[in-house]
Parts: C-alpha cells; sequence; structure tokens
C-alpha cells in the first residue's frame, strides 16, 4: 500500500486500499478521541489543582518545597514505572491480549509483584535518607525551606506506591484497547489534591498538599479497578518466563535513559533553587500550561496509536508507516495553533487562572515570562513523544534513551553558558529546557530515518502548511487581545481564542491540511466495534 489511508475529502489524499488498514487508523482515531476527552477532563481539573494552589500559596518557598519534595516521587515512578507502560509493558501485553490472554495475565502477575516489592524498598531507602535526597535535590534551599521538604517527601511516599500499581493497571486496560478508565486517572489524582487543599488546610497547613496527593493517588487505583474484571491475577515471581524477560530486556534500554532524564530533573532543581526564590513554583506555574497541550495532544495521539503500531510493527509495514505518518500529522495540526496562542495569550492566560489572594499581578508577569520561553520547545516535544512511541512498538528501546543522554547535555550547555554569561537566572533554565526538548527531536528524527521510513507520507508538507495556519492564529490572537485589553483577561482569552480558532480551521481547510480532514470524519464517525471503552 503506497498511499496514506485517509478518510476524507479525495482531492486531500490518496485513498486506503485495504479495510484492515481503514480500520486500525478509525481505530486509533476513536481512541484519541476518548483519550482525548479524558485528558480534556483531566487538564482542566489540572488547572484548578494550580489554580487553588496559587490562591492559597502563592509562588512562594512553600510551593518551592512543594515542588522538590514531588519531584522526588516523580522520578521514582518515571523510573520504575511509567517508561516501561509504553516503552515494554504495552507492546508486550498487547501481544499476549489479542492472542493468549491467560499467559498475559501470568506474565502481569510477575511484573506487578516485583514493581511493588522495588518500589517498597525504595520507599524505605528514601524515607532514611530523605535529608541527603533534599539536599542533592534542591541543595540551594534556605534551612527553613529544606526542613518542610524533607517532612513531605517522607509523608509522600506511600503515594508512589499507590500511583506505581495504577500505572500498571493502565498498561494492562490499554493493551486490551480499554482506553476510557485509564483516560481519567489524572483527573482522579488532582481532586484528591484540590480536595485536600480546601478540606485540610485549616488543620494541616502546608502539608495539605501532601495529604490530597495521597487522597488522589488512591482514586486513580479504586477508578481502574472496575476494568479489571475477570482479572487472573496471582502475587507470583516467574522471572524466567519468556515474556516477563523480553520485557525487562525492552525496560533496561528506558530505565537508562531515563536515568539520564533524573539527571536532567536533578540539575534543573537544584539550579532553580539557587537562582532565587520562587524559581521553582515559577516553572512550576508556566509548566503547567505547557502540559495542557501535550497532555490533550501528544499523549492522547500517542498512547492511542501505540498499541496499533505495536501490531502493525510485525506484520503491516504499509499500516504502520501510514498510522505512525497521521500521528505526526495530528499532532502538528493540533500543536503549532496551540503555541501560537500561548505565545499571543500568555499574559491574559496565567491573570485569568492564576492571578487571585496570594498570586499577586508581579506574580503573572514572571509565570508569564516563564512560559513565553518554554514555548520555542513545545511542538517538538508533542512530535517527540509520537516518534519515541513508534521506536518503542518496533520493540527498539535502546537508542531513543540514549538520545536522552545527549538532550541532557544540551540543556547543560545551554543552562549553564545563560547562568554563566548573561543576567539570565530562571530565564536560563527555562531557555535550557526548551534547547532539551528541540535537540532530543532532531537526534530521534535523525535515528528513526533508518528504522522508520516516512517517504511518501508527506510529513514536510504537513509542518510547511501547519507553520503558515499557525502565524496567522499568532496574529489575530494578538490582535484581538490587545483590542480587548480593556475588558479584562477572561473577554481577552475566551474571544481571542474562537477568532483564532475559526481562522485556523479555514486557513487548514483553505491549504488542504490533511490532518484537518481526518479529524473531522473521526468526530463525526461512532466508535467502532474493535475499540472497547471499558
Amino acid at each position: 500500500m503506497n498511499g496514506q489511508p485517509f478518510i476524507g475529502h479525495p482531492s486531500l489524499c490518496y485513498m486506503p486500499t485495504s479495510s484492515h488498514a481503514t480500520n486500525s487508523l478509525r481505530r486509533v482515531a476513536t481512541a484519541a478521541i476518548l483519550i482525548a476527552l479524558g485528558n480534556i477532563a483531566s487538564r482542566v481539573v489540572g488547572l484548578l489543582r494550580e489554580s487553588v494552589i496559587a490562591g492559597t500559596f502563592g509562588r512562594s518557598a512553600t510551593v518551592d518545597a512543594f515542588t522538590a519534595a514531588s519531584s522526588l516521587t516523580t522520578i521514582l515512578y518515571d523510573l520504575l514505572i511509567s517508561g516501561a507502560i509504553s516503552a515494554a509493558l504495552v507492546p508486550i501485553f498487547s501481544e499476549y491480549a489479542e492472542h493468549d490472554e491467560p499467559t498475559l495475565w501470568r506474565v502481569a502477575s510477575t511484573i506487578i509483584t516485583l514493581a511493588m516489592l522495588v518500589v517498597g524498598v525504595l520507599i524505605a531507602l528514601i524515607a532514611w535518607q530523605a535529608p541527603l535526597a533534599v539536599t542533592i535535590l534542591a541543595g540551594g534551599f534556605e534551612p527553613a525551606i529544606r526542613e518542610q521538604a524533607i517532612s513531605m517527601v517522607r509523608l509522600l511516599l506511600p503515594s508512589v506506591l499507590l500511583i506505581g500499581l495504577s500505572g500498571l493497571i493502565t498498561a494492562l486496560l490499554q493493551a486490551r484497547q480499554r482506553f476510557l478508565l485509564p483516560a481519567f486517572t489524572t483527573s482522579a489524582y488532582n481532586l484528591g489534591i484540590i480536595l485536600g487543599i480546601v478540606l485540610l488546610t485549616q488543620f494541616f497547613g502546608p502539608l495539605s498538599l501532601v495529604v490530597g496527593v495521597v487522597i488522589g493517588a488512591l482514586c486513580q487505583v479504586l477508578l481502574q479497578l472496575p476494568g479489571l474484571r475477570g482479572a487472573q491475577f496471582r502475587p507470583a515471581l516467574e522471572l524466567h518466563h519468556p515474556g516477563v524477560r523480553r520485557i525487562l530486556k525492552l525496560y533496561a534500554p528506558v530505565a537508562l535513559g531515563i536515568s539520564f532524564s533524573v539527571v536532567g530533573i536533578v540539575l534543573d532543581r537544584n539550579l532553580a533553587s539557587q537562582v532565587g526564590q520562587n524559581a521553582l513554583s515559577t516553572m512550576r506555574y508556566a509548566t503547567t500550561l505547557i502540559q495542557l497541550p501535550l497532555g490533550l495532544v501528544a499523549a492522547a495521539v500517542s498512547f492511542a496509536i501505540l498499541p496499533t503500531l505495536a501490531r502493525q510493527s510485525e506484520r503491516d509495514e504499509a499500516g504502520f508507516r501510514s498510522t505512525l505518518a497521521m500521528g505526526l500529522k495530528v499532532v502538528l495540526l493540533l500543536m503549532l495553533p496551540a503555541t501560537a496562542g500561548l505565545l499571543a495569550l500568555a499574559e491574559p492566560i496565567v491573570r485569568l487562572l492564576f492571578e487571585r489572594r496570594s498570586f499577586t499581578a508581579q506574580d503573572t508577569l514572571a509565570t508569564a515570562q516563564a512560559l513565553r520561553l518554554y514555548l520555542p520547545g513545545l511542538p517538538a516535544a508533542g512530535l517527540d513523544q509520537v516518534l519515541l512511541f513508534a521506536f518503542y512498538a518496533r520493540k527498539r528501546t535502546l537508542a531513543p534513551n540514549l538520545v536522552q543522554g545527549a538532550a541532557i547535555v544540551c540543556y547543560v550547555l545551554t543552562a549553564l553558558g545563560l547562568l554563566n554569561f548573561t543576567t539570565l537566572r530562571i530565564e536560563a533554565l527555562v531557555l535550557g529546557n526548551s534547547a532539551q526538548w528541540i535537540a532530543h527531536l532532531v537526534i530521534l528524527a535523525i535515528l528513526a530515518r533508518g528504522l522508520i521510513d516516512l517517504r511518501g507520507q508527506r510529513i514536510g508538507e504537513a509542518v510547511l502548511k501547519g507553520v503558515i495556519a499557525a502565524i496567522g492564529v499568532l496574529l489575530i490572537a494578538w490582535l484581538v487581545s490587545q483590542a480587548l485589553a480593556p475588558f479584562g483577561a477572561l473577554v481577552q482569552v475566551a474571544v481571542a481564542a474562537i477568532c483564532s480558532g475559526i481562522a485556523y480551521l479555514g486557513l487548514c481547510l483553505l491549504l488542504r491540511v490533511e490532518a484537518i480532514g481526518f479529524m473531522l470524519k473521526a468526530l463525526r464517525r461512532r466508535p467502532i466495534a474493535e475499540t472497547q471503552t471499558e
């Protein structure tokens, strides 16, 4: 199959040459929409969470301490569970889920048992050495902030066990083409944090943040349990099983790559603790807005296509290329206008979401500036996630994770260079992150040329048309925002978003952007039988 399987206007595309390829793309589109709906809910609740944190604690030392402490739990989850989900668990679980359900549960039982044992040991170790961990992560903290961070680390550790278990359940459900419940786990987590702050701050003060995290982690597990009905889980350690050995083999390079990421996180947090008070909280609020399009677009598309890519990789090369290409084009379609809109509306968006009570106008200006400097790397981060999952579907996990080491070097050179030779402080760290994301995509794309043949898929055409349409979004959003500045942030953001969104849709149709036809067709189509939603 030489053409691109695309369902839309015939003048915009090549028609599919097999019903199997068409169904695969429909399955991906349906899954992506389901995940996107869950992500919309989770990101909206996540914004509400950050708004509640900002209004209650502001851009303060308390939020700095919580950000540093929660970074440690995130590192543990990413290192032991998160990276394994997409690189090893979903691809291998998907194979067994399709043909051999009893073996799926044998392998899953061993993986879950092993993961929980390792997480438990590390939790005990970090509880013992919490002061050392905080010193490594945030050595620039003043003594009072450091002590607060140590207390938070110890109280946060039980959540790692719960979040890890939730991640393993997510992998099982996604491998079985059940996307609905996993898509809403983040919403449950964020709601837990909000409840902790709103209901418990008067009793526990800043520690209400920590209690909320534990509540949210528990909610993640409880939400997904109905999806496991009929599960045949038994605690086991069949380390000799071929499926278990394949997962561990695939995961080993991922652990290496995540280790590089851990080095980057530690450097970033440590430097932020030294460049000035409130740096960590400023970066936290700005990255919340960066994570919104990444979660709604890149994560939704990536997790939707991974099981399909894993199946196509072994027996349907044309389908694999078409699925991956459409995934990249959909990410471009949505990430480029999101980047342009955030650039044009950075200040009114931050003011609308965060500026109240403890979060002042000065905090808004500082956060908006950080947000703008993150944006150059945003489209790269979105495309990078899709391409990374394509490597994982090929069972190639070493090369993309070695790339992370090179990207971290780019971060270090950029951030330290700007810190040493300019007057930039927090700005140097943010630009270092943008440089890291761009470097990772560029290097990964170069490596992908020898593994994934995307010639004839018109990716360059999609980039060019998307950039042209996004420039239109930027200009219209900025002009409308400036004209409506006297009417307040809500009017600025709402009207500018509507006007620029309509303009972008019109420009995409005018330019005959392929992905827009595909998404419009997918939105009109009911979920097909192949995609299970529960």
